[in-house]
């Protein structure tokens, strides 16, 4: 007898399954898809930091705002924010140090103005101040706490030496000497930054009201003193107003005191 012919291994598969035939074909595995990649984390520096800041803040308030807090929204962990800043405070100069950034372009474009409405004569002081603290309180009220956040800082620049120099120029070509100048100027600011403090007490932000200054609850509340229940109105509301006649009697007050001396 003749011996069985083996086939192989290859030879019983070729046998079974015909290339040919699509429906015959082992199944395929997927491919796998590679895996997502999380996003890169953005270069930190200090104004990064405070830009962050600065957009968190009409979310969290100044009180909710923390360095871990913005380390969250850029992704990092906290003790990446700590090698630019040691302290919320430090944190609270360049947010403050940003703001008076926007401002210079600001003032640059006031004392533009101020030049072009004084012709040929000298610039006038008082258009100055005014103009001045009427595009720093719009600044502050961009921001929840925005006066907070401004007040009582160190700016961690000198960016606005040239800005301060220009204003302090038209004050002591209007009669001041270089300290009345400072003082005066001094006197205006406080106005503002304490009124805006006052004001987003009652409205954190356009438009939006704390509760309890409701004028009309407040005038019920005090019905059973006139006077006070009668002014509810004056104190809660019409900011705006306000504060033109409180900076019309600053301005005033400079003019007829610091001045002369």
């Amino acid at each position: 007898m003749k011996p069985r012919r083996k086939h192989g291994l290859n030879a019983v598969k070729l046998s079974r399954v015909s290339p040919t035939d699509p429906a015959k074909r082992p199944a395929q595995r997927p491919a796998e898809r590679p895996a997502k990649k999380k996003p890169a984390s953005p270069r930190l520096d200090r104004t990064l930091v405070a830009e962050t800041g600065l957009r968190l803040l009409n979310e969290t308030g100044l009180e909710g705002l923390s360095l871990r807090r913005i380390a969250k929204e850029l992704n990092v962990q906290a003790p990446a924010l700590y090698w630019h800043f040691d302290s919320k405070q430090a944190l609270l100069d360049e947010m403050a140090t940003v703001m008076t950034r926007d401002l210079l372009t600001l003032a640059d474009e006031i004392a533009d103005e101020t030049v072009h409405r004084s012709g040929n004569g000298p610039v006038a002081w008082d258009t100055l101040i005014g103009e001045s603290m009427r595009h720093l309180r719009r600044a502050l009220l961009r921001y929840r706490d925005g006066a907070k956040v401004y007040s009582g800082t160190r700016l961690t620049t000198t960016e606005h030496g040239a800005a301060q120099e220009r204003a302090l120029r038209v004050m002591t070509d209007a009669g001041f000497s270089p300290g009345a100048a400072a003082r005066a100027w001094a006197t205006a600011y406080s106005y503002t930054i304490g009124f805006v403090i006052e004001e987003q007490a009652v409205q954190p932000l356009p438009g939006e009201r704390a509760p309890g200054y409701d004028p009309a609850d407040r005038a019920a509340r005090m019905a059973e003193h006139p006077l006070a229940a009668q002014v509810s109105a004056d104190l809660f509301a019409d900011y705006d107003t306000r504060f033109e006649e409180g900076l019309h009697t600053v301005i005033e007050g400079i003019r007829v005191t610091v001045l002369r001396t």
